[in-house]
């Protein structure tokens, strides 16, 4: 069993990015933008009640404060705020999600904090600090990383995850979007890396080499070029190799 998660409300004001209704018609957990990369209080709203209609979960994407940015430079946050925005963009999330009739189950962060996360100790512990403040939820992040140690530590589920359209270091981290080649942009590819993945339980690094990766859910990006196409076909492919695709959180 896998779950598929994407990244959704993204857009902020009248600037759109992403298709999210299609994309939630394939996945099964929803990462909503809190408002600190990206999303605004209606953008969060409807794309709760979206979810909620389809029986997706709904979790918080948590960032730095860069709108301008789009969260994807990092910040050298003191931990203690760093904690309490983390707790602020779940707490607005969650308003709502309750709205909506649900609830914020998990939470992963974006972007740069996402990558910060694997090895900044103190960031991770941050984070966590302000997730455990909110309740025991589930904590997406990449396996192996100081977040999820860190959450596991607090008694709160790790929930280890790979990207079905990004490439891989040798050391089973993302490589920088800077690079050429960091985004899987072929339908191909995506479906060769998420495949191999799904039966082998591993993945070819950029410079060629094999890496084992447990993980429980697969994140698609929903602002990849062609972000909707490779959805469908991941799933259609996963549930066609005998792969059951499920949410991890169960209400």
């Amino acid at each position: 069993m896998i779950d598929l998660n994407s990244d959704l409300g993204e857009g902020f004001g009248i600037w759109t990015l992403g298709d999210d209704a299609a994309l939630l018609d394939v996945v099964t957990s929803a990462n909503v933008a809190c408002g600190f990369h990206a999303g605004d209080p209606s953008t969060m709203r409807r794309v709760c009640a979206e979810a909620a209609a389809r029986g997706v979960a709904v979790g918080a994407q948590v960032s730095y404060r860069d709108l301008a940015g789009f969260g994807r430079r990092f910040i050298d946050a003191d931990p203690g705020e760093l904690a309490d925005e983390v707790l602020y963009q779940i707490g607005a999330l969650e308003a709502c999600a309750r709205a909506a009739g649900t609830r914020v189950s998990y939470v992963k962060p974006h972007g740069a904090l996402y990558n910060a996360t694997v090895d900044h100790d103190a960031q991770a512990a941050a984070v966590v600090a302000g997730v455990k403040a909110f309740g025991d939820l589930p904590v997406l992040g990449l396996p192996g990383s100081r977040l999820l140690h860190h959450a596991e530590q607090a008694g709160l589920r790790p929930v280890r995850e790979a990207f079905a359209d990004r490439a891989y270091t040798a050391e089973g981290t993302l490589v920088s979007r800077k690079a050429p080649g960091a985004v899987l942009t072929s339908t191909d590819a995506v479906l060769q890396q998420v495949l191999r993945l799904a039966e082998k339980g591993e993945i070819v690094a950029a410079t060629g080499e094999v890496v084992a990766v447990e993980v429980d859910s697969l994140c698609l990006h929903g602002d990849t070029p062609g972000a909707v196409e490779h959805a469908r076909a991941v799933r259609k492919a996963l549930t066609g190799s005998g792969v059951e695709v499920a949410r991890f959180v169960v209400e």
